[in-house]
């Protein structure tokens, strides 16, 4: 059974947010001649990296909600230019909305059991995705999502 990890995104309001990131990230990467492919950096390498890259994903806070996820498909750990080991969380570039689920906020990653994971947002659900952010957040903020 594979695992997840749960971060805060800090900078994004919205899951659209992320994804413009993403896309100018890895637009930025092409320009330079680089792999396209999209990671985030993190202090803490994960000691149980086996589980979270067999099919483990990142689960995303976004204002106090789990919003969406990527998912991991490799686990990076390298030294910094200040001799600081940190990791790279490779990430595919889609990213997967899910049902919102309340988090308080806290520091760096979290492991997140797949029993504890929010649900994709199924086909059924599809006009949640595409209704406009600041709608969502009022309709989570009032308990109705």
């Amino acid at each position: 059974m594979s695992l997840n990890l749960i971060k805060l995104c800090v900078g994004c309001d919205s899951v659209e947010d992320l994804e413009e990131w993403i896309a100018f990230r890895l637009d930025e990467r092409r320009r330079a001649g680089e792999p396209a492919e999209h990671w985030h950096t993190t202090r803490m390498v994960p000691t149980r990296g086996d589980e979270i890259i067999d099919g483990g994903s990142l689960y995303w806070v976004i204002k106090g909600s789990v919003q969406c996820r990527q998912l991991i498909t490799e686990i990076r750990p390298f030294v910094d230019g200040e001799g600081i080991g940190r990791c790279h969380l490779v990430l595919d570039s889609e990213v997967v909305r899910t049902d919102w689920q309340p988090r308080r906020a806290f520091q760096g990653w979290r492991y997140l059991k797949p029993s504890d994971a929010p649900a994709d947002l199924g086909k059924g659900k599809a006009a949640l995705a595409e209704m406009p952010p600041k709608l969502r957040l009022e309709l989570a903020e009032l308990g109705l999502l």
